[in-house]
């Protein structure tokens, strides 16, 4: 396992550690930003989340569950109607092939419901391990670590790893945490890392993990200049949104959702 200089495994755990802990204080309110009401409308926006947004999958979603509402309709989908509903996902087409695929797979091999094991996951067209571990734990209640491009980069800064292969950040993430942590650790970093620690320009004065972060300095600094990079909730102008969802922890998703339907 890659430590920072002449770091422990001991001392990289505790320090590890601290920064989920910071984390945790800091979005208290994190979670699965893609909306979904059961493992198959997860499984399904998670592979159609890859090259686009959250809000943009949210929305297509939306349409998509209303008129396909389960494996068996979407494996029967006309593939072109399929593909002007998932335009704006962009890879429309790619998309809808592996999407009709995919629930092809569910249906005849598991009854059109979705597996709850990352052994059998993974088999399916379009699911990684990023997208595996995502069911699992937020479909499934099942640990893991899902290693997306924010949870690479920021892995690589807060040096729990050197890998930029997920598989590889994925182990060496896991070795410095109790899997009872894994999937809300997931959240907490993928949170910070669009909001906070950017990929061009890190808000590294405005940063509740600074002490503990050997990258710190790689972004802006000063405390003023780094308040402006901030996103969404966190952003100069949105103190009512964080308000709230500090004061109402266990509505987060739903006061996400309600927030952006105000957003022009």
């Amino acid at each position: 396992m890659p430590v920072v200089s002449s770091e422990s495994m001991l001392a990289l755990k505790r320090r590890a550690r601290r920064i989920n802990r910071a984390l945790a204080e800091k979005y208290p309110y994190a979670h699965a930003e893609l909306d979904f009401t059961n493992p198959f409308e997860l499984l399904v926006a998670t592979v159609l989340s890859a090259q686009t947004t959250d809000v943009t999958v949210n929305q297509v979603t939306k349409v998509l569950f209303a008129r396909y509402p389960d494996a068996r309709s979407l494996a029967e989908a006309d593939p072109q109607d399929l593909e002007l509903i998932l335009k704006p996902t962009g890879f429309f087409r790619a998309k809808s092939r592996n999407v009709i695929a995919l629930c092809a797979r569910l249906v005849d091999d598991y009854n059109g419901e979705v597996p709850g094991r990352l052994e059998d996951l993974v088999t399916l067209p379009g699911v990684g391990r990023k997208t595996a571990n995502v069911v699992l734990g937020n479909g499934f209640g099942i640990p893991g670590v899902s290693v997306d491009t924010h949870f690479a980069r920021l892995a690589n800064r807060f040096g729990w790893t050197r890998s930029d292969d997920p598989v590889q950040i994925e182990r060496d993430v896991t070795e410095l945490f109790e899997p009872r942590d894994w999937t809300m650790l997931s959240h907490r970093v993928i949170f910070h890392g669009r909001r906070v620690c950017h990929a061009r320009r890190p808000a590294c004065g405005a940063c509740p993990v600074a002490n503990w972060c050997p990258s710190y300095g790689m972004g802006e600094t000063d405390p003023v200049k780094a308040a402006k990079l901030l996103k969404y909730e966190l952003a100069p102008g949105n103190e009512a949104l964080l308000e709230q969802l500090l004061a109402e922890t266990h509505r987060a998703a739903e006061i996400r959702m309600e927030s952006q339907k105000r957003t022009p």
